[in-house]
């Protein structure tokens, strides 16, 4: 019996010494610092995925809201001076958050991004470059998943800098994430690669970098902004190549109003149906924690419908 007792002590210790070093494990640890604010979805999605719960991430403008449009609160304001790092979009999208001046480290992210200019396409590599910009930035940029890319790496480097600990485990996230964005590229490169059609209608501006990337037009009823009305010329413009190209749908996006579109798809005898911009994501997108892969892809299946890919 007391020989019974003597192993069954030992197996307790045993266990209580494993859970010991499984709770030591430095693969994942959870830190104390203050919240880091991102500004919009595509960022917000980057830096959950690789730090996961290891920090206190939040969106800076909540889920719902148009990131065109949006305008913070005192307290908003508040917490951004609290946080612990701030990472933005830049590129003039929330021109509130340009002007403020940060208490902690502020991340401007089109410092590391390929970017395009309305008409042109700017390169900027380097952080330390000097701006040449000449005409509008389209600040649509995480629609392009060769910049998600790079948003990964800088963001994972800026999440190192905060938690050393973690570093292993920021990298493994890292590498998992852009190995989906390499077959979410692979993805749009098979599915777009033989259509009947080479053309789409949209509400505003906001898929040149897809459309670049892929080989297709996109024509737009305002430009970057979606809150510009829309002038008579450019509507009796697309509703001739709608006809003249025999499009069978126009898009409009979910923070933007679907009434001149719809105006056309009536005209024009054509359906109306949703692209996400992932500037931000619904309520509701948000509610069943929907992804930038998952969204993308369900863009990707509207896109291709429309071009009518094989």
């Amino acid at each position: 019996m007391k020989k019974f007792i003597y192993i069954v002590s030992i197996l307790v210790v045993m266990v209580f010494v494993l859970k010991l070093m499984l709770t030591n494990d430095t693969t994942k640890v959870a830190s104390n610092k203050a919240p880091i604010g991102l500004s919009t979805f595509a960022l917000y999605d980057i830096a959950t995925h690789i730090a996961e719960d290891t920090q206190d991430f939040y969106m800076i403008m909540p889920f719902g809201a148009d990131v065109h449009s949006f305008e913070p609160t005192p307290k908003l304001i508040a917490k951004i001076h609290n946080s612990a790092l701030i990472i933005y979009n830049g590129t003039g999208l929330q021109p509130w958050i340009e002007r403020m001046n940060f208490t902690s480290k502020a991340v401007d992210m089109s410092r590391f991004v390929d970017l395009k200019v309305v008409g042109k396409h700017h390169e900027h590599h380097d952080e330390h470059e000097g701006e040449h910009h000449h005409g509008t930035i389209d600040h649509h940029y995480w629609l392009d998943i060769n910049n998600m890319i790079k948003m990964s790496n800088v963001i994972t480097k800026e999440l190192i800098l905060i938690s050393p600990k973690n570093k292993e485990f920021y990298e493994k996230n890292r590498d998992k994430y852009i190995a989906m964005l390499k077959n979410l590229d692979k993805e749009f490169k098979t599915k777009l690669s033989e259509c009947k059609k080479d053309t789409i209608v949209v509400n505003h501006n906001a898929f040149s970098y897809l459309s670049d990337e892929y080989n297709f037009h996109s024509e737009a009823l305002s430009g970057l902004s979606p809150e510009a009305q829309p002038d008579a010329k450019t509507m009796i413009k697309l509703i001739k190549l709608i006809k003249e190209h025999h499009l069978s749908t126009v898009f409009f996006e979910s923070f933007a109003s679907d009434k001149a579109i719809k105006s056309i798809a009536n005209e024009a005898h054509v359906k109306v149906d949703v692209l996400q911009a992932l500037g931000n994501i619904t309520a509701d997108e948000a509610k069943k924690h929907m992804t930038y892969e998952e969204i993308m892809k369900e863009n990707l299946q509207k896109i291709s419908q429309a071009l009518e890919c094989k």
